[in-house]
């Protein structure tokens, strides 16, 4: 009797979330990028136990609490760090870093640059909705220098910190921009980034209705980016320098070299490492 062939059923976007309910407030939108999150997986059929969803600390970073995968919610502003260590230690993982303005560019901004310069295969999901959401609303490196809030009642004066201008300078191979509005947009713009061999870095314009409520108006603003993707750094460049922060899409896609040192047998025993440091 011939054997009965195993008829593998498609994955869906609900085979990547959990049971925990998230928590976010009404209208976040974190909620919809979970929904993408999770529909970009289910695109590209990745086996729930072989993806590492990575976090640090703030609002969106919630997420691997969500999500049906190995997750690690790390401290602040560190979540690209074990991020990367996890992927050399791992490299049969998709891993995917979440995180938000805050945790990612300000207390983790120096992780932010030198994973885009060490170009380790995984994806960044950073939500930006230019205020620190979880406490309070405190100006974060991406809010206006004008806005004002009780806590920074005269605005900041500062300029704002832009993302994309930097990833592009420190070397990420992808780089786009994505809005929670448009949740099949993003998600196949997440599938896009995972594809894309690298470190793929994507700006997730994502309201904070509750501290922001003025963030609802750019459902009005944001429209696809007039321009195709480019492989060229330095049109890519003048692109983002004059980029208003609303064109959404594929930025850039380059073919620089994956960082991926050989994974081996250790050729020291921890007792023989001991005895360097013996005084």
């Amino acid at each position: 009797m011939s054997a009965v062939p195993e008829v593998r059923v498609p994955l869906t976007a609900l085979n990547y979330k959990s049971d925990t309910k998230p928590i976010w407030c009404p209208g976040c939108g974190d909620f919809s990028v979970l929904q993408s999150l999770t529909k970009a997986f289910a695109a590209l059929q990745l086996e729930p136990h072989r993806i590492g969803v990575v976090s640090g600390i703030g609002c969106s970073s919630r997420i691997p609490a969500y999500t049906d995968t190995y997750g690690f919610h790390g401290v602040h502003g560190r979540a690209l760090a074990a991020g990367t260590g996890l992927k050399l230690a791992r490299p049969d993982l998709t891993v995917v870093v979440t995180g938000g303005d805050g945790d990612g560019y300000s207390i983790g901004g120096n992780h932010f640059i030198h994973a885009c310069r060490r170009n380790v295969d995984m994806t960044y999901l950073v939500m930006d909705n230019h205020v620190y959401g979880m406490t309070k609303g405190q100006p974060s490196p991406t809010t206006e220098p004008d806005w004002e809030t009780k806590l920074a009642p005269h605005g900041t004066g500062l300029r704002v910190f832009h993302p994309l201008v930097i990833a592009l300078a420190a070397g990420a191979n992808f780089v786009a921009r994505a809005f929670s509005g448009d949740p099949n947009g993003t998600a196949d713009i997440i599938a896009d980034a995972i594809r894309t061999p690298g470190f793929s870095f994507v700006e997730i314009l994502s309201p904070c209705v509750t501290f922001r409520p003025e963030q609802r108006d750019w459902r009005k603003i944001v429209r696809p980016a007039p321009v195709a993707p480019t492989d060229d750094a330095v049109l890519a460049s003048r692109r983002l320098l004059s980029d208003d922060g609303f064109n959404i899409g594929v930025l850039y896609r380059g073919d620089r070299k994956v960082y991926a040192p050989p994974i081996g047998q250790a050729s020291l025993a921890p007792a023989d490492l001991e005895k360097g440091f013996a005084l």
